[in-house]
């Protein structure tokens, strides 16, 4: 009789303690849940490397836009968000950087307008990278563009952009201890 009153007691400690781990398995693999992501910008996999074009530039956080060719709504409504972005960091704007890159066949015209965000700044790049130039990029210290925001022609969507972009890089400079 004790005997069997210690088996059940056995089995069940061994089920109170490897069932979850089973059933934590099963849904890890079989994907029953959405796994946790925090970031609001998409991340790039892989992170595009930029040091051959910021290799002489100070460690910092950045927020890179590429200038096209034809200044339109969308590069507009991006250089508002990366200023707008950079003021709103307050303190920690000094570990961050508005950039603005100019390819030779950047707008001329818009870059002459740059002197209206006198927080932004600018850095002629000859190398070809592949961003595009209706998206906004995180930069982290290292040079690496790890995070993009699609950028879009309505000023109200643009700022609603700006918002994640603000909360991921406050985010990461909490986290950062670099730049």
């Amino acid at each position: 009789m004790k005997s069997t009153a210690s088996k059940k007691t056995l089995l069940l400690m061994i089920a109170v303690f490897v069932v979850p781990v089973i059933l934590a398995k099963l849904a890890l693999e079989n994907d029953w849940f959405t796994k946790a992501a925090t970031n609001k910008g998409q991340l790039l996999t892989p992170t595009i490397d930029m040091s051959a074009v910021l290799q002489n530039e100070a460690p910092k956080w950045r927020l890179v836009y590429v200038m096209p060719s034809q200044c339109d709504a969308v590069c507009e409504n991006a250089l508002f968000s990366i200023n707008q972005v950079w003021l709103a960091l307050g303190k920690e704007s000094d570990r961050a950087e508005a950039l603005v890159l100019l390819k030779e066949d950047s707008d001329n015209t818009a870059v002459a307008a740059l002197s209206d965000y006198p927080n932004v700044s600018t850095l002629a790049s000859s190398n070809s990278l592949s961003l595009e130039t209706n998206s906004v990029y995180i930069v982290d210290t290292q040079n690496n563009a790890m995070l993009f925001y699609q950028i879009k022609n309505d000023r109200k969507e643009a700022v609603m952009e700006s918002r994640d972009m603000l909360a991921d890089i406050r985010k990461l400079l909490k986290l950062s201890r670099i730049g």
